[in-house]
């Protein structure tokens, strides 16, 4: 039957568990992560980057769904019961928090992300899935998964492993696979120094989106059989991967607009220069992400608010954005917003002047500031006055985090201000 079979689908998607590794500490984003998960972190002017895993699965068909939480997850918690509350337990439908909680041993944390599965697999086993898909719960994509989970099936695979095409430079970055003419996986690197590229190309490369899918009988053995070994860092793409290869059918499915067949839209917005480019990318005539898309929407906790306001229309005092995205209980007043995204609740002050730049939600940006290239984060109270991003060595001398791409981010502390930490 072929995996276009929208019956065949919805019947694998219905026996499928879920589970989003969202303990990540997310430490290239600096700042950013110093009192949230890099799950958590806003993204798209109303969302959290867990929302678009989440949204994925929900739309895919796939209603059992476990978030393995570790590192300071409180924001991350509070956001899930909030705005993912709406599944029916008594028709099976869930979003389970799961968090490091010792259950193999007194002293164990989740060490890697096969352990993190390994640690669960009793609760796994309660819920007797049939496949279990394993997702990083830290980027931005739309995909269908269900169409992965067909292909796994089909093709009779073990094991069926995410990817997408990068350049070679990118590729150190990745998993590199190399793959046989059917698709099946024959050698797998872990961020190689020289990756190996695709047949027929000299600057292309398989790389691993870090999304997994598993028959579970077959995920248990791999998986009792890695915490045995005591050499083991406990990782799927460091030691799962590799040491199946050889032995098991692992399958390669890569991830391609339905539409055009072309390479699909996926971002690791992993660094503060990719985050902040990841998310003025969305302002654009046509983003390469449509968060428009009403056939895919992406769902998040929805805080009710007034729409966005812009107040005085003097020639010296006027309260505009141009080319800009503005979320819902924002106010400009009097102030010029340009090539900017806001998130909720931001104010911006009489004559201040925004520009290239990233504020997430409750910022007060204060009279006469001027920003540029920057990233504000949530509850920034910027006085009267501030200059941000004009000059990197007066914002690093200010106490400012610089990028190397020239990106300056803010946060309350800098700022010498007491925020709400759950962020």
């Amino acid at each position: 039957m072929p995996h276009t079979n929208p019956r065949f689908i919805s019947r694998l998607t219905r026996n499928t568990l879920a589970l989003i590794l969202a303990g990540g500490r997310g430490s290239r984003l600096k700042h950013l992560t110093a009192w949230r998960s890099k799950p958590a972190v806003p993204f798209g002017g109303k969302f959290r980057i867990i929302d678009f895993p989440l949204s994925n699965c929900i739309n895919s068909g796939i209603r059992r769904i476990g978030v393995l939480t570790q590192y300071k997850a409180h924001s991350l918690i509070l956001h899930i019961q909030k705005g993912w509350g709406f599944l029916r337990g008594e028709f099976g439908e869930f979003v389970e928090l799961w968090p490091a909680q010792q259950r193999v041993a007194e002293t164990a944390w989740y060490a890697g992300t096969a352990d993190a599965v390994f640690q669960n697999l009793d609760i796994i086993r309660d819920h007797d899935p049939d496949y279990i898909l394993v997702l990083a719960g830290d980027h931005i994509y739309k995909m269908d998964y269900g169409a992965m989970i067909a292909y796994h099936v089909e093709s009779g695979a073990d094991m069926t492993v995410g990817c997408l095409e990068v350049d070679v430079d990118r590729a150190r970055e990745f998993g590199v696979m190399s793959v046989d003419e059917e698709g099946r996986v024959c050698r797998f690197a872990e961020k190689p120094e020289n990756p190996e590229t695709i047949p027929g190309s000299s600057d292309r490369c398989l790389a691993s989106m870090g999304i997994y899918v598993f028959n579970k009988g077959f995920l248990f053995e791999q998986l009792y059989k890695d915490a045995d070994t005591s050499t083991s860092s406990h990782d799927f793409g460091k030691d799962i991967i590799p040491s199946v290869i050889k032995l098991y059918r692992v399958m390669a499915h890569t991830f391609r607009d339905p539409k055009s067949g072309e390479q699909a839209y996926w971002r690791d917005v992993g660094t503060l220069d990719a985050f902040w480019e990841a998310n003025l990318e969305l302002i654009g005539i046509t983003p390469p992400l449509n968060l428009y898309d009403k056939n895919w929407p992406i769902w998040t906790y929805q805080e009710q608010l007034p729409p966005a306001k812009f107040v005085f229309d003097d020639e010296d005092r006027r309260g505009m954005a141009v080319d800009s995205m503005v979320s819902g209980g924002c106010v400009i007043s009097g102030a010029t917003v340009r090539h900017s995204l806001l998130f909720s609740n931001v104010r911006v002050n009489s004559y201040a002047y925004v520009a290239d730049s990233v504020i997430l939600p409750d910022v007060d940006i204060g009279r006469n500031c001027t920003i540029r290239n920057a990233v504000l984060d949530r509850y920034c109270q910027v006085p009267e006055g501030t200059v941000i991003g004009m000059d990197p060595e007066a914002d690093r001398k200010a106490g400012f985090y610089v990028s190397e791409g020239g990106i300056t981010l803010v946060t309350p502390e800098m700022l010498g201000q007491d925020a709400n930490h759950v962020r």
